[in-house]
């Protein structure tokens, strides 16, 4: 039953759940929360899916005679070789899901850092401080280049030595107040590391078979990242200035492993500006959903397997 019940749950928190929550609305009043929210997903869903292939694979190693665990192949004769095997499979199944996730965010993570390392050392070859005299607002800041580009491009390069790049079409199409919008939006996503966000769903999207997993959910999460650096931009410059920066920002491409203030999602984040303001009753609301997906599946599921298991190895 508690395999069942696991994965039922894994199903859910795969499938229905991550669809019907990347085509809400809400989300936009609530970014945040919403990507709290998803967070708890993630995490519930890939822990369901280990705990439903060990409690299946639990059945290898019943208590023998001794009280003591069988061996792998202990409970052979009284499984049957056909229902054996399939524990066996399970087993080995739950074992590679747990190795391809591990991997998938070492290779994220490396691949990120390394193309991000790159990119930055480029980026500080061929690009020039800023000055008091053409953009009074990124004078004196240590972490801003600007390229020789007409084309208007703001991103950020998050890290340790972190950088925030805008080219000279930026410069000279955007206002004071619109270059602090910009600015600000940027300098959100390296204080607040929303890259490291990203990198745990897109690690979790590349570890799962492709007829499992969706890009909506890491679609969702990066609009969301976005809503937040908007928020902290707002507070900056006010709504105007910075849905004028995001229009003007809007056709850029970034760099892969950079974060971008333009791109596809403008239009629905500048739509967002004229709307209504966050919501704190939905906030509550999705962090209360949140801890439900975490908590109580634990306590109506878990905890007795966990219990069963505790007893099985007389911990």
């Amino acid at each position: 039953m508690s395999a069942l019940a696991f994965i039922l749950l894994a199903l859910l928190l795969v499938g229905p759940v991550p669809a019907l929550l990347a085509r809400a609305k809400w989300p936009l009043r609530a970014p945040r929360a919403a990507v709290v929210l998803w967070q708890a997903i993630a995490v519930a869903a890939v822990l369901s899916a280990f705990s439903a292939g060990i409690a299946i694979a639990s059945r290898l190693f019943v208590p023998g005679p001794d009280g003591r665990p069988t061996t792998i192949t202990g409970e052979l004769a009284v499984l049957g070789l056909p229902l054996w095997a399939l524990h066996v499979t399970v087993l080995a199944l739950t074992l590679l899901v747990g190795a391809r996730l591990i991997v998938a965010g070492i290779r994220v993570a490396v691949a990120t850092r390394r193309r991000r390392s790159r990119h930055r050392m480029l980026v500080d070859l061929v690009s020039v401080a800023p000055s008091a005299d053409t953009a009074p607002a990124c004078a004196h800041s240590h972490e801003i280049r600007v390229l020789e580009a007409n084309e208007p491009l703001a991103y950020c390069l998050p890290g340790v030595r972190s950088r925030v790049v805008v080219t000279k079409g930026t410069l000279s199409r955007l206002s004071d107040g619109e270059l602090t919008a910009i600015l600000s939006h940027e300098r959100a996503h390296l204080r607040a590391r929303h890259d490291l966000v990203l990198e745990a769903f897109t690690a979790v999207h590349a570890a799962f078979p492709r007829f499992v997993r969706s890009g909506s959910a890491l679609y969702a999460v990066r609009l969301l990242i976005e809503l937040l650096a908007d928020d902290a931009a707002l507070r900056s410059a006010g709504p105007a200035p910075l849905a004028r920066a995001l229009v003007t920002c809007a056709s850029g491409r970034a760099p892969a492993g950079a974060l971008a203030a333009g791109g596809p999602t403008t239009v629905v984040r500048v739509r967002r500006l004229a709307g209504r303001p966050n919501s704190a009753l939905l906030a509550a609301t999705a962090y209360l959903a949140a801890a439900a997906v975490l908590v109580l599946p634990t306590i109506a599921v878990a905890l007795p397997w966990l219990t069963e298991l505790r007893r099985l190895f007389g911990v």
